[in-house]
């Protein structure tokens, strides 16, 4: 075998054999600079959900040759739903000069658009990037932001719709959010034109600590025609605020239904949202072109495509409730 060849050869077996990190090593050595991304997530490193977002964000990249630890750094933080950490941990990402930032959900979002107006912005799960100022239009973003939207404002109304299918009793609905955290006027007009076509009274519900959902709830249950709406939400997505949201609901007997299974499947009567999970994995797509070179403000926003009704089965009987066959065929999964 030639020298050069088998120089090659022996090259390429031992890098087949390196962990990531001596991957990472060699790249550097070589002078093949791994490209550096930054991400802040909304929620806490621990929260149920966390992993397996990352997991499909993950995959995403891998799907297009980007393997953390070889070809690409992934710089992590966590917000855990607070207003001041996050934009802390903002500054911090922009200040480390990162070849672009993804920003998870709106609070981040926000904070990297005040920190910087150059380093390219992919954001995911963010419910009015227009309404927020984030981008010009979904079709021609403009500026260095473009992502994937989460839910659309239309939801708002179906959340209303499926919790009367399920509690026909419905007089009364709760809408609760964050007034901090949550793009509330996007889904609130939705939320209160269905409502009130149905015979049921809107009552949107601000909350800003534990204190503030427990009395909410409790409210609600001092009548039998009472139900509730999660808006989706960095501070009611936080695993503590929704498992006592759970909590509170099933202790004063109030239906309620919330944006995403991972809540249904903690005890939560009913869920209808998007699949997250997916819309991570897709941000691989644009990570992978303004790494090659595209500009965000040419690249459209993103819908989601993938969304699943989830009905806890025990909870229902819980509360006394009969799952009609029609949402019952209607649903993606039912948990018994």
């Amino acid at each position: 075998m030639p020298r050069l060849r088998r120089r090659k050869f022996i090259t390429l077996a031992v890098g087949a054999a390196l962990t990531p990190l001596d991957a990472l090593r060699a790249a550097r050595a070589q002078g093949q600079r791994p490209r550096r991304i930054g991400v802040l997530m909304g929620g806490a490193e621990g929260d149920p959900q966390t992993a397996p977002f990352l997991r499909e964000f993950r995959r995403g990249l891998e799907e297009l040759g980007w393997i953390e630890g070889r070809n690409i750094q992934i710089d992590l933080r966590f917000g855990a739903s607070d207003v001041d950490r996050i934009q802390r941990l903002a500054k911090e990402l922009v200040d480390a000069r990162p070849e672009l930032i993804v920003a998870h959900a709106t609070p981040g979002t926000a904070a990297l658009t005040r920190a910087t107006k150059t380093i390219p912005i992919i954001f995911v799960v963010v419910s009015d990037p227009v309404g927020s100022g984030f981008v010009a239009s979904l079709s021609r973003p403009g500026g260095n932001l473009t992502g994937f939207v989460n839910i659309e404002a239309s939801m708002g109304g179906k959340w209303i719709e499926f919790l009367k299918e399920i509690s026909p009793a419905l007089a009364r609905a709760a809408f609760i959010y964050n007034p901090e955290t949550a793009p509330h006027a996007y889904y609130l007009a939705p939320f209160e034109a269905a409502a009130r076509a149905l015979g049921v009274e809107p009552m949107p519900s601000p909350v800003r600590s534990d204190d503030d959902v427990e009395t909410v709830i409790r409210r609600l249950g001092e009548r039998p025609d009472g139900g509730l709406a999660v808006m989706p939400d960095t501070f009611t997505a936080t695993l503590r605020v929704y498992k006592l949201i759970i909590a509170s609901a099933a202790r004063h007997r109030v239906p309620a239904i919330y944006p995403y299974r991972y809540m249904a499947a903690a005890g939560g009567l009913l869920s209808y949202g998007t699949d997250n999970g997916d819309l991570f994995r897709r941000t691989g797509a644009y990570i992978d072109r303004v790494l090659k070179g595209a500009k965000p403000a040419d690249l459209p926003v993103q819908l989601p495509t993938k969304f699943e009704l989830v009905i806890n089965l025990k909870t229902a009987h819980a509360l006394g409730l009969d799952l009609p066959l029609k949402l019952r065929a209607f649903a993606d999964e039912v948990i018994e």
